[in-house]
């Protein structure tokens, strides 16, 4: 097949414009248009399989009543369907003078005198025909023009197949989107594991309103990160948002630094100060570590929060504050209270939505997520081109129990950034403390938690079979329901 010169430099040309289209629509009109313009034709169509196996139908036509079209009559139906059963392109350059291929009758009751029509292949399979006409003698229908419709064709199946693609997944995307944003809608939180959906859908039912939540779970869980995604998600969010760490602050000084002090209120008290719940008017007060209050302390917290109003050290007058509570603890408070260290009065206070966030062993779909965008994180903070995980790493990451969640994650994957050489983390990159790896028996530990970590491990063995993991563990189905239910084990 030897294509002139003009036709050559015109596929140049239109390679690289085809594959600028991304809309399939507007492609498939170019193409045609292309096609009649080169072969100086003046109708023609296109052809296309929506699915593999069955007849393509008609996606887009010049100079063609779209209703014959789609019987394919007013056309040379003989020509499309030859070139459909052989996948072969076919020429009819003086159909009325008995010249190229057979015609049916379309061909002489419309007066076309020339046809070409060539299919639209990649790799083999056939996705559609392109099909031109000419009822004029001016058309330049010959074998050359055949091999460059040919050519030509090539170059358009690939474009209309990524066009294709790129639609598929424009359109995956969307539901995508549209299903993150439907249950998860917060993009401060990353996770997509099961364990995580219902605090997600519950910290989207507490955003519109003012109810104090508390929110629990282990250390490094990401705590004061949803206490953020809450405020900032709200009807509060362009008002302050207030932390406090309540086991960082010293006990003498907790209750200056939340209620504020008048000048001259105790020894080096030179002006006047507001406190953090002050500074948290019409805003969020994020009150971590809530368990670590004293006893003392908790009697006023109690206090404003029943009454909304504070009084500084050395003042004698209260002050309205409109100010939501979001506390956090890893602490049992049921337990607390029962022991004597936590004011039962105060807990039913702040207890009003409680949120728990599950630890990190329980959402294992999450790690690899939460990973990746630590990852990108560092190494952009760090200008290291690491674009991913070897196998071996995210293994790694995947078979170890995060006893420090998800702030133990972050800090492993930093560290795993500065020690790779290369685009790839590698399994050598990822430094863990193994010496408490789950399946390990330290002194000290209850049979409680050996019971949960020997629980855990064989669950991950068994991809969840909890026949299997009773059998294995020589107790009864109903005491590993009983203990997934008891210790939250997803």
């Amino acid at each position: 097949m030897k294509i002139p010169e003009r036709y050559l430099q015109a596929l140049a040309e239109i390679s690289q414009e085809i594959n600028s289209i991304q809309e399939l629509e507007r492609l498939l009109e170019r193409i045609l248009e292309i096609a009649l313009q080169q072969l100086q034709a003046e109708r023609g169509f296109i052809l296309l399989q929506e699915q593999k196996g069955q007849m393509p139908v008609a996606k887009a036509s010049r100079n063609i009543d779209p209703d014959k079209l789609n019987s394919i009559s007013g056309i040379s139906s003989t020509a499309v369907q030859k070139v459909l059963s052989t996948q072969k392109p076919i020429l009819t350059f003086d159909a009325l003078g008995g010249e190229g291929e057979d015609v049916s009758e379309s061909v002489i009751l419309h007066q076309i005198r020339s046809i070409a029509c060539t299919p639209l292949l990649l790799k083999g399979e056939l996705l559609g025909v392109i099909y031109i006409d000419s009822q004029e003698q001016t058309a330049k229908f010959d074998q050359q023009s055949l091999d460059f419709l040919s050519a030509f064709a090539n170059q358009a199946a690939v474009a209309i197949e990524n066009a294709r693609l790129l639609a598929a997944l424009r359109s995956e995307n969307e539901l995508l989107k549209g299903e993150f944003h439907r249950i998860y809608s917060f993009k401060e939180i990353v996770a997509r594991s099961k364990a995580m959906e219902a605090v997600l859908r519950l910290m989207g039912k507490v955003l519109t309103n003012n109810s104090t939540v508390i929110i629990t779970g282990e250390t490094g869980v990401g705590k004061e990160l949803v206490a953020r995604a809450i405020h900032y998600n709200g009807h509060r969010k362009e008002n302050p948002f207030v932390a406090v760490n309540c086991a960082a602050i010293p006990e003498n000084l907790l209750e200056s630094e939340l209620f504020g002090y008048r000048k001259g209120a105790f020894t080096g008290a030179n002006t006047d100060k507001k406190g953090m719940i002050e500074l948290a008017n019409t805003g969020t007060l994020f009150l971590d570590e809530i368990g670590d209050v004293p006893l003392n302390l908790q009697v006023k917290l109690l206090r404003f929060l029943q009454e909304r109003e504070i009084q500084r050290l050395g003042d004698s007058r209260p002050y309205p504050v409109d100010v939501r509570i979001i506390a956090a603890t890893n602490r049992n408070l049921a337990e607390e209270v029962k022991a004597g260290r936590f004011r039962e009065d105060l807990y039913y206070r702040l207890n009003v939505i409680e949120i728990h966030i599950p630890p990190l062993r329980e959402r294992l779909k999450d790690i690899p997520l939460l990973a990746h965008y630590f990852l990108k994180k560092y190494a952009r903070s760090m200008e290291k081109s690491i674009t991913g995980f070897q196998p071996g790493a995210l293994e790694k990451l995947m078979s170890y129990h995060w006893p420090g969640n998800v702030r133990e994650l972050e800090n492993t994957i930093e560290r795993a950034v500065v020690m790779a050489n290369s685009a790839l983390i590698s399994e050598e990159d990822i430094l863990i403390n193994t010496l408490s790896q789950p399946g390990s028996i330290e002194a000290g530990m209850t049979l409680e938690e050996i019971s949960r970590i020997l629980l855990e491990k064989t669950l991950r063995a068994y991809d969840g079979n909890k026949t299997k993991v009773a059998e294995a563990m020589g107790v009864s189905l109903r005491w590993v329901h009983y203990k997934m239910k008891e210790w939250q084990i997803k």
